[in-house]
């Protein structure tokens, strides 16, 4: 059986992986296409990747106490796309960090955090972070939707298996 710490560093590295082919495809728009209301909920592709953006920050602050956190899920923490993009690279890599040090006691261990309306809340680590990539999931299903409808042929498929195999390919001899 696989330790819960295991699944969770693939998750954090999928969750990267995934947005950095989802980041590419949508290079490939232009502005005013990044921008167009898509009937998604946080209106365009850039609404909804810089709602992915804030929640995960909020997630990151809540689960160590460091780093910048914005009070609504609909922040838009940057209006360019290069920046955008350069602070998801980072958080992507501060999200595995993080989850590289944590132990499967680590993340059955219980933490106290407020939701956005102030609500305490409390629950182990590992059902926070499982959220955060289901939420990652999500979000980027409604982005990769919006790029098949802004006219992006074939985006790059986010599917976990697709990783995989391309780390087994990396392995081979």
């Amino acid at each position: 059986m696989v330790a819960l710490a295991t699944h969770l560093q693939m998750m954090a590295a999928y969750n990267g992986w995934a947005n950095r082919r989802l980041y590419g495809a949508a290079a490939a728009l232009p502005d005013p296409a990044w921008r167009q209301p898509a009937g998604v909920f946080f209106g365009s592709l850039h609404g909804t990747l810089n709602h992915l953006l804030a929640t995960d920050r909020i997630w990151l602050r809540r689960l160590t106490g460091e780093g910048e956190a914005p009070s609504r899920l609909d922040a838009i923490l940057f209006e360019e796309r290069d920046a955008l993009r350069a602070a998801r690279e980072a958080e992507d890599a501060r999200l595995c960090g993080y989850v590289a040090g944590l132990s499967d006691t680590d993340l059955a261990a219980s933490f106290e955090y407020a939701t956005t309306r102030g609500q305490p809340q409390r629950q182990p680590r590992w059902q926070a972070l499982v959220h955060l990539f289901n939420h990652q999931t999500h979000h980027r299903g409604q982005a990769h939707a919006c790029l098949t409808r802004l006219g992006v042929a074939e985006p790059a498929s986010l599917d976990l298996l697709v990783m995989q195999r391309e780390q087994a390919s990396q392995r081979a001899p």
